[in-house]
């Protein structure tokens, strides 16, 4: 059974239309690099970038004191505004006098915060800019729920990002490329991929739900521990169990 505290999330991929996103559920216990994987998950993103969660602590301490009902006026502010979680390594994102970076892997949901309505952002990739933004719907309890199927994906739309292609617009760009198939653009993408049909509006709830099980554990071996994916990961990652 889920002892812990369910989080469940709606999540989106930024500037993006049409709108993928995913509505999900994960423990209370899971830290906030595993959420990093489990969104890298999500998103058909492959591990191969740095990525952090951002908490807006400024944000989140006004919109309790307003829920609150208390002052917003008078209060006094000496901490970061934003805290970046990242796997700390010594390419991590420098502090600055708002923004301080540290251990995603030290911090956990249920000791971040249990307030519905709380927004985090992760950052992938920090040339390409990719960005999912997170809003926490609800925090409840179900013991009858077997532990087992957290994490889980209840909805959502979009297949996710392709890894170096240019962001947003690139994505958006080959959106476009294989819908017309034709054209440079179109082999340029198809020779690159090397795939002729990419439909970037699928979705396959159950594959989904049965690789969050799975992957994310890659991932964290590969940034935790810097190990390379066996053999048997990469077929996993490659969807070879589909053919």
């Amino acid at each position: 059974m889920a002892t812990q505290p369910i989080y469940q999330f709606y999540s989106c991929l930024k500037d993006y239309q049409p709108v993928i996103w995913r509505r999900f559920q994960v423990a209370g216990n899971v830290s906030l690099a595993r959420l990093g994987y489990i969104l890298m998950t999500m998103y058909e993103m492959q591990a191969s970038h740095l990525f952090c969660i951002d908490y807006f602590l400024k944000e989140d301490l006004l919109d309790y004191l307003r829920e609150k009902n208390l002052p917003t006026e008078d209060m006094r502010w000496n901490r970061p505004e934003v805290i970046h979680y990242e796997v700390l390594t010594e390419e991590s994102l420098p502090d600055t006098e708002t923004e301080r970076t540290m251990d995603a892997t030290a911090m956990t949901l249920r000791r971040l915060s249990n307030t519905p309505g709380l927004r985090l952002c992760m950052q992938y990739d920090y040339g390409d800019g990719w960005e999912v933004e997170l809003r926490l719907e609800q925090v409840f309890q179900d013991d009858a729920l077997p532990g087992k199927l957290l994490p889980r994906v209840l909805e959502g739309e979009g297949f996710g990002i392709i890894e170096d292609c240019g962001g947003v617009s690139g994505l958006e760009r080959l959106a476009k490329a294989f819908q017309k198939k034709k054209g440079r653009e179109y082999n340029e993408f198809s020779e690159w991929l090397g795939v002729k049909e990419l439909d970037l509006s699928a979705f396959d709830i159950d594959d989904m739900n049965y690789r969050l099980k799975k992957v994310p554990r890659i991932y964290r071996d590969a940034y935790e521990l810097g190990l390379q994916p066996t053999k048997q990961s990469l077929a996993l990652l490659e969807r070879k169990y589909l053919k």
